[in-house]
């Protein structure tokens, strides 16, 4: 099959496109805020993973010093994306937001791990 110069163009174009997504979130690190400097509460975060479909909102609660739970509202993502909700019983059982990505759903980890740094750190 052979394709016009202007499929040519529009092809590098969407593979330029997704090759930069699919880099630009993978260096995404999120830091831990100092626990004993956060009260305790509720504390509700956004984070959009620009260049990509995925976007979540989460409340994440702290109680002396740690986080307790962390309660995903919405989570916009590819159907693949819901397994990186799995993250959470890791972020809370370990206190740490320096936790690999879940395979297959590396940008919504990464949008877990941002929102939840957001949360803690407004």
């Amino acid at each position: 099959m052979k394709l016009s110069i202007k499929n040519k163009i529009i092809l590098i174009i969407i593979s330029f496109l997704i090759i930069g997504c699919s880099t630009t979130y993978k260096s995404l690190i999120a830091t831990m805020p100092d626990l004993t400097l956060i009260e305790d509460g509720i504390y509700r975060s956004f984070y959009d993973l620009s260049s990509t479909p995925v976007k979540v909102t989460l409340d994440v609660t702290v109680q002396n010093n740690k986080i307790t739970s962390i309660k995903i509202i919405d989570h916009r993502r590819s159907p693949i994306g819901k397994k990186a909700e799995n993250i959470i019983d890791q972020i809370i059982e370990l206190q740490i937001l320096d936790i690999d990505a879940v395979s297959g759903a590396t940008a919504s980890s990464k949008a877990i791990l941002k929102a939840v740094e957001n949360a803690l750190s407004n």
